[in-house]
């Protein structure tokens, strides 16, 4: 699977795409302005078919790193072949194009990484939050957030609790 992938990408990323085999499944790092044509790419390419979007994650690595990520887990049914797509995004802007054109599992899971990071899919149809409310504040899975002392009249910050069941 190695030769055909650094076959089909090297052309489309300018470069022989740095496999990563410590990773599970093995991983790849795309720039963000090449990730729907590689997307693309693997899921129609005879050779690869990537044909299941399993999971697009989001992470936040931080203010320190001062980036943030879009993680796309993809599957290959014909073929069983598994991989990892990795794109960095700066943290204070961080837009990348939507692959709903190529798999339509990414709308919610790209609606979700919007909803928890702030991510903005660009080319998204419908993209707005999907587990938070439309009027929340900030985005829950960031690092420096902070949760609202109530919403709409009522409390979201909880105190501190004693755990050693001490009254």
């Amino acid at each position: 699977m190695d030769e055909i992938l650094v076959d089909v990408l090297t052309p489309l990323i300018g470069q022989t795409p740095l496999i990563n085999k410590t990773s599970t499944p093995f991983s790849i790092e795309i720039s963000s302005d090449k990730i729907l044509l590689v997307c693309e790419t693997l899921h129609k390419h005879p050779s690869c078919y990537f044909d299941m979007l399993s999971c697009i994650t989001g992470l936040d690595n931080g203010k320190e790193v001062n980036t943030m990520e879009v993680i796309y887990n993809l599957y290959s049914i014909p073929f069983n072949h598994h991989l990892m797509l990795k794109v960095i995004l700066p943290r204070e802007k961080p837009e990348i194009d939507s692959v709903i054109s190529v798999w339509r599992t990414a709308d919610w899971q790209e609606r979700e990484a919007y909803d928890m990071y702030g991510i903005v899919f660009k080319g998204h149809p419908d993209l707005r939050r999907i587990l938070m409310p439309a009027d929340w504040e900030g985005y829950p899975l960031r690092k420096d957030y902070e949760t609202q002392e109530e919403y709409k009249g009522v409390t979201v910050k909880y105190e501190e609790r004693n755990n050693n069941n001490e009254q």
